[in-house]
């Protein structure tokens, strides 16, 4: 006699039969099945990855001041000396304006600058780490 709270066998398509119920006919644990993490402080201490960090050191830490520098600027200028920043340009086009524009075309640019210095610099060195790591290509 079956017991009311368990759910009836199962027939599987292999011809086992099973009390637990399943998904999709999935009963085995992926757990047997997972690969070994990478040794991450191992990878950190590595000189392979040092270079990394500081190769993306070199260009993030610059770029990142001088856009600071930059937009500070802006402000600055723009609470401290309102007569420049009227000053026309061409017809309605004054140097506020233009300076305003100026940032998101600066934001624009250290996007593209950054895009091209990582698939050149960066990511070439993390896939060679990620291969070394865990011998397989990443997915």
């Amino acid at each position: 006699m079956l017991n009311a709270t368990q759910p009836p066998p199962r027939r599987l398509s292999d011809g086992r039969t099973t009390s637990t119920p399943t998904f999709g006919e999935i009963d085995k644990s992926a757990a047997r099945y997972a690969r070994p993490a990478p040794d991450y402080p191992g990878i950190a201490r590595s000189p392979e990855f040092r270079d990394l960090r500081a190769r993306l050191r070199r260009f993030v830490f610059p770029m990142s001041a001088l856009f600071l520098i930059w937009y500070l600027g802006y402000v600055v200028i723009a609470a401290y000396l309102p007569e420049f920043m009227s000053i026309r340009l061409v017809g309605a086009v004054n140097i506020g304006l233009i300076m305003g524009i100026g940032q998101f075309v600066t934001t624009i640019l250290i996007t593209v600058l950054y895009l091209r210095y990582a698939a050149r610099q960066i990511d070439p060195r993390v896939l060679r780490l990620y291969r070394n790591a865990t011998g397989e290509e990443p997915r």
